[in-house]
């Protein structure tokens, strides 16, 4: 009896302390829950503040962002074309701004998968084109681009993506009530709800093109005034937004071989090459920005030299594929532009902030987002312009960073954290 006593009293004992056990260990782990639910929200909470008090990345002056600059910094500019099937941003045929020459879908290309691919930075996401929010910062202001055709689709691109915001279509307008065409040197698009334009200037070399000099050599039939600036110019100089481009004209075909030549002090430069020449003019930009344009009000930007996909030993064979270039495939080649080095290097050296936007490695994946034969004139192949929508959207994206201020959506380092504690 007594045995049978001490049992049922050990008994007792041990469930009580097997309770206290339980207890406890369920106690810490709700601790540790609790504790981890802490630093969570604490992350959350300080990220935001964060995000309100700085921009979380900003667009870099006078230099191309590069992620070598600091161990996970975020360069805009490296990284991969992800499917996205929030793709496309809009539609061309339903945005009377873009040029029928770029709607690929409209003039019969058959698969769609080229406008379904977004630019995903490697250590940063580019935040989604928040139209709501640029038209209201844009209210008031003008926005310019100069250059060449690809500038001009980056404009109609820019127009298309705006008016997705718009209500009453009817108040968006080109200002002299022109047509969207190549042969136009000047083309603006008012925004009349929001005071504001978004305008071309036709200059595929940005600097001044010139007569022929006396007693020159009949091959010479044009020349291009190196050391003068585009005589539009000044009218480029009270923008808010003023964006750059020139590299696709400087070729033998489109200068040499139809008697063009360079002249520097109204001296005919028989000899100079195509490098040289392209230098001397953007150094001669370079100084018309530092003494012409007032950047603590105007933002320049230049963009490099975008990369085409034209093969064949002679180079006139245009193959549009179905997808991207694959980084490790047989057929992709790092493209190395001379006119992205030259564009990098006298911006570099300007006394003034000038963003560069580095475009030539993202576009030299897109071999799928080409025109080739889906434009108006299905019988020329065109493996330099891009169809709309399609990679000039991501340039004006990345254009839209600088408008609303941020372009980061989450640093991976910051995801990868808050992975580890959930």
């Amino acid at each position: 009896m007594a045995a049978c006593l001490i049992s049922t009293h050990r008994s007792s004992i041990l469930k009580w302390v097997y309770r206290k056990r339980f207890l406890f260990r369920s106690f810490n782990k709700f601790n540790v829950i609790s504790s981890c639910l802490c630093i969570l929200l604490t992350l959350v909470y300080g990220y935001i503040y964060l995000c309100k008090a700085i921009p979380p990345v900003t667009i870099e002056e006078n230099r191309s962002i590069n992620s070598n600059d600091s161990k996970g910094a975020c360069d805009l500019y490296d990284g991969t074309w992800v499917l996205d099937e929030n793709y496309p941003l809009y539609n061309a045929s339903q945005c009377p701004f873009a040029e029928n020459s770029f709607n690929c879908l409209a003039n019969g290309r058959r698969d769609n998968k080229y406008l379904k691919w977004r630019w995903k930075p490697k250590n940063c996401d580019i935040s989604r084109f928040n139209v709501g929010v640029v038209l209201e910062k844009l209210r008031g202001k003008r926005v310019v681009f100069v250059g060449d055709s690809l500038s001009r689709t980056q404009w109609e691109s820019m127009i298309c993506l705006l008016m997705n915001g718009v209500t009453d279509k009817t108040s968006v307008y080109e200002i002299n009530g022109n047509k969207i065409s190549k042969n136009i040197r000047y083309l603006g698009v008012r925004f009349s709800s929001y005071n504001f334009t978004v305008e071309f200037y036709r200059s595929v070399f940005l600097v001044q093109i010139g007569s022929v000099p006396r007693h020159a050599p009949k091959r010479v039939r044009s020349t291009i005034k190196l050391d003068e600036l585009d005589k539009f110019s000044s009218k480029w100089i009270d923008s808010d937004i003023l964006v750059f481009n020139t590299g696709h004209w400087w070729n033998r075909a489109k200068l040499f071989e139809i008697g063009c030549y360079f002249k520097v002090n109204g001296r005919l430069k028989l000899g100079m090459s195509t490098m040289a020449a392209y230098t001397t003019a953007l150094n001669t930009w370079a100084s018309w920005v530092e003494n012409m344009v007032n950047t603590d009000r105007t933002h320049v930007f230049f963009r490099t030299f975008e990369g085409s996909h034209w093969s064949g030993q002679n180079g006139h064979i245009c193959k549009v594929t179905q997808n991207p270039l694959a980084q490790s495939g047989r057929e992709y080649i790092e493209y190395r532009s001379q006119f992205s080095d030259i564009i990098k290097e006298v911006v570099n050296n300007m006394s003034v902030p000038v963003t560069t936007m580095h475009v030539t490695h993202m576009g030299s994946y897109r071999s799928d987002a080409h025109v080739g034969t889906w434009s108006d004139n299905p019988t020329v192949p065109d493996c330099s312009h891009w169809c709309l929508p399609g990679v000039p959207d991501t340039w004006n994206e990345i254009l839209h960073c600088d408008f609303v201020g941020e372009m980061l959506i989450l640093p991976a380092a910051f995801l990868l954290l808050m992975g580890s504690q959930l």
